[in-house]
């Protein structure tokens, strides 16, 4: 029972081994190619008309010109060596190179429409920058005109100061003023009642001295 197992163990890992190193062969550029059941013509064909193009796994070469290979349809046969080729035929590789052109070709339209989203962003920011450029330099403008107006104040406010200076310097001098021309008035009233005191007492005074220098009449002896 133990050897048994072993054989099956060995059996195993020799298929495992065969599996891992088996490749892949394709028909070449042959309408189709019968598949038979020996390494020679002389065998019975097991699967006719393989096409070609088609992939077969190579099992193993033998010397007189066959290959057994394993088809897509699971039959184990034997097919001409010269009508293999490792790498697939022309047809095959133009149809990859045309699904592998179309999809770079979809890939350039992709990049293509990714470049015009791009340039349209690229457009866009351009156009952001150059209205945030205006706009920054009419704030600017209202910073400097801003800065201006409240130049402006503190000279108004500074000039209103000075204003309120000269005003109550002003209302200073006028009540000094006021002062000394009431001042005057006053001495003027005082002049004056002197003034007409003075000439009242001169008119007493004229009244008591001019019958003093009248001429006194003479007693006329004569008579």
């Amino acid at each position: 029972m133990t050897l048994f197992r072993l054989a099956i163990s060995a059996l195993f890992i020799l298929s495992s081994i065969a599996a891992a190193q088996a490749k892949t062969a394709w028909v070449d550029d042959q309408l189709y190619l019968p598949v038979r059941s020996g390494a020679g013509s002389q065998y019975r064909i097991i699967e006719n008309a393989v096409p070609s193009g088609t992939a077969l796994e190579v099992i193993e070469t033998s010397d007189s010109g066959y290959t057994r290979v394993r088809t897509p349809k699971g039959n184990d046969g034997w097919v001409s060596s010269q009508y293999l080729s490792d790498t697939p035929i022309a047809a095959d590789r133009l149809k990859t190179v045309s699904r592998q052109l179309e999809q770079a070709q979809t890939e350039l339209a992709a990049l293509k429409g990714q470049l015009n989203e791009v340039s349209s962003e690229r457009d866009s920011l351009s156009n952001a920058e150059s209205s945030l450029s205006i706009r920054s330099e009419e704030l600017q403008q209202e910073l400097r005109r801003i800065k201006n107006i409240a130049s402006d104040s503190i000279n108004l406010k500074r000039r209103n100061g000075e204003l309120l200076e000269d005003n109550q310097k002003l209302r200073n001098d006028l009540e000094v003023l006021t002062a000394e021309n009431e001042r005057l008035e006053a001495s003027k009233e005082s002049d004056f009642m002197l003034v007409g005191a003075g000439l009242v007492l001169g008119g007493v005074l004229l009244a008591l001295v001019i019958p003093m220098l009248k001429p006194t009449r003479k007693t006329d002896n004569w008579a």
